[in-house]
């Protein structure tokens, strides 16, 4: 059996997956980037050999994407984190057209033609407001953890309206919601609401078309791919929560899997022409 691994080495955590022949997912890995890159790739890398019971030798290629994928010293090939998360949406969900990928530094909207190549691609500005790394920050400052945004979300009843289009200024207009009492539920759900309108002008930059595949870690939050359903008012695919921040290197892994075959095709060409 033929086995790949795809190592997404992101901004705020690296994900590793580990994919055997007919792209059926094995293991993952997940820790947390910090600024050790190198380190952070090879923990997430061998936490998933050890849950899949393997070793690096029993790896035959390895793809590396991300921000840090020129940091994984392992890799066979490096491929941007576009080309993986279109990849990995597409082997899920074989008719997606538009991607929204949102992590904790940044978000991006992605195009795709019939093929699943890119065709058109937008990232947030650089400012915090546009990424998941807001909705955490609100968070703690609530007195939350990350864990709890989720349950806590689901519980609302009435997002309260938080319309700054800068970090700063959102921050300033959460203070002023907790300063009148208003519902912690509430707060972190227009935080989430917020969000979702940022990324739908996004979507819409790329012109977006269905069907539409939503990852990244903070689609872990139900409350996000229903909020981003109801804008757009049409369906959305989310893989499943154990899965969806791991789109990039699944589509990594199964990208080793197509160009290890690619090779192996192009060495059995030179040795029959060889005996030719």
């Amino acid at each position: 059996m033929t086995i790949t691994a795809g190592i997404d080495v992101g901004s705020r955590y690296t994900k590793a997956a580990l994919v055997a022949e007919g792209g059926r997912v094995l293991a993952t890995g997940l820790t947390a980037t910090g600024f050790r890159l190198e380190a952070a790739a090879s923990a997430a890398y061998e936490e998933a050999l050890a849950q899949a019971g393997l070793s690096q030798g029993d790896v035959a290629y390895v793809v590396s994407t991300g921000y840090g994928r020129y940091q994984v010293p392992f890799r066979d090939l490096q491929v941007t984190d576009l080309t993986a998360q279109a990849r990995g949406a597409r082997f899920y969900f074989p008719g997606t057209r538009t991607v929204l990928d949102v992590g904790g530094q940044t978000m991006k909207a992605i195009r795709l033609d019939d093929h699943g190549r890119v065709r058109a691609f937008r990232l947030n500005d650089k400012c915090a407001a546009g990424t998941g790394a807001f909705l955490e920050k609100t968070a703690r400052y609530l007195g939350y953890a990350i864990e709890e945004i989720g349950p806590l979300v689901d519980g609302s009843t009435e997002p309260v309206a938080i319309s700054g289009v800068c970090a700063v200024f959102a921050e300033s207009e959460v203070i002023n919601h907790v300063t009148a009492g208003r519902d912690p539920a509430d707060i972190l759900h227009g935080a989430v609401v917020s969000l979702v309108e940022r990324s739908v002008q996004l979507m819409k930059r790329v012109q977006m078309e269905p069907e539409y595949t939503l990852v990244g870690g903070i689609l872990r939050f139900t409350t996000m791919a229903r909020v981003v359903h109801q804008q757009l008012e049409a369906p959305v695919n989310v893989l499943p929560e154990g899965l969806v921040q791991y789109t990039g290197a699944v589509g990594a892994g199964v990208l080793a899997l197509r160009r290890l075959e690619k090779l192996q095709a192009e060495s059995r060409r030179r040795v029959a022409g060889g005996a030719r």
